[in-house]
């Protein structure tokens, strides 16, 4: 229960300067204390690599020093967000997704160099690992977003079309994945007929639970954690996504309600993925506050 004369926005504040890390403290003040964008970019620079790649557990369940797919996915779209996704430190980005790609040009979720390391149990390393569109997806569209040029992009993008379009099943993360690629694609018509199918898919495979208080009613994809439901707003962030035509005008009001009503009396949103080991889901609901918040914002709640 909240307490008297607290908002969401206060309440979430303490939270952050009571649990999080150094790089979602630089977030969060840059996002609703008027934050500089320079103090955001010298934490995140503690996770980068001389590979040019993010290690260093910049997603909490991949743990250990090495650069990853994942982890570099997960700086761009802070650089993306802070307006700082171009210059030198994204041409050494791209060096380095040159360097782990695959034999067709896109990114393994997992880079075998992970082996040796601790990380979550559903995370496998193997020597070849495939392509894989949720490591790729958002890479490609934060830097499509910002307009960056570079040889690496021309084959990752056909990837990510001839992914999307050839979906027959699929299961949250990656539609996720697929949103930030077509969210910034530059054929826009070609990517509203994609997402108006992955909605499709959505839809009925019963991913997203468009009635809270019915969410046992919903898919839990297989090999997630009981009780890992995602709601319209893990889909549709912001109105102008592509996703937010997915959804009826009355399906996202009971969303954003529930989004707001799982904000714990501690001020964070919790995590709903499996927890494997001890400290990944105190690092991790930081960030998932801060993007929780967001959200609200984006459709006009009052924080």
């Amino acid at each position: 229960m909240a307490l008297p004369g607290t908002t969401v926005l206060s309440r979430a504040e303490r939270f952050v300067w009571l649990t999080a890390r150094v790089l979602e403290q630089r977030r969060f003040e840059f996002h609703f204390l008027d934050g500089s964008p320079d103090a955001v970019e010298m934490a995140l620079t503690a996770y980068r690599n001389p590979d040019g790649g993010y290690g260093h557990a910049l997603e909490p369940d991949l743990r250990g020093p090495v650069s990853q797919p994942l982890h570099t996915a997960a700086a761009l779209r802070v650089l993306d967000v802070i307006g700082r996704c171009g210059g030198r430190r994204v041409e050494q980005i791209c060096r380095y997704l040159t360097d782990v790609s695959t034999a067709d040009g896109a990114l393994p979720a997992v880079h075998p160099s992970l082996r040796g390391y601790p990380a979550a149990p559903w995370i496998p390393v193997v020597d070849d690992p495939p392509s894989d569109l949720l490591a790729t997806g958002p890479v490609v569209g934060a830097l499509q977003r910002n307009d960056v040029w570079h040889a690496w992009l021309f084959r990752a993008t056909d990837f990510c079309w001839s992914a999307i379009e050839s979906l027959e099943r699929t299961h949250p993360y990656e539609v996720h994945a697929a949103l930030a690629f077509l969210d910034s694609a530059a054929d826009r018509g070609r990517a509203e007929a994609a997402a108006d199918r992955l909605g499709s898919l959505v839809r009925a495979q019963g991913l997203a639970v468009t009635d809270p208080e019915r969410e046992a009613e919903f898919a839990v994809a297989e090999g997630y954690a009981p009780g890992e439901f995602h709601y319209v707003t893990d889909f549709a962030r912001t109105p102008g996504s592509l996703a937010r035509r997915w959804f009826t005008e009355d399906e996202m009001e009971r969303g954003l309600d529930a989004l707001e009503a799982r904000q714990r009396e501690d001020g964070g949103w919790p995590v709903n993925w499996r927890e494997w080991a001890p400290g990944t889901a105190l690092e991790s609901r930081p960030g998932v506050t801060v993007e929780a918040l967001l959200t609200l914002r984006a459709f006009g709640r009052r924080l």
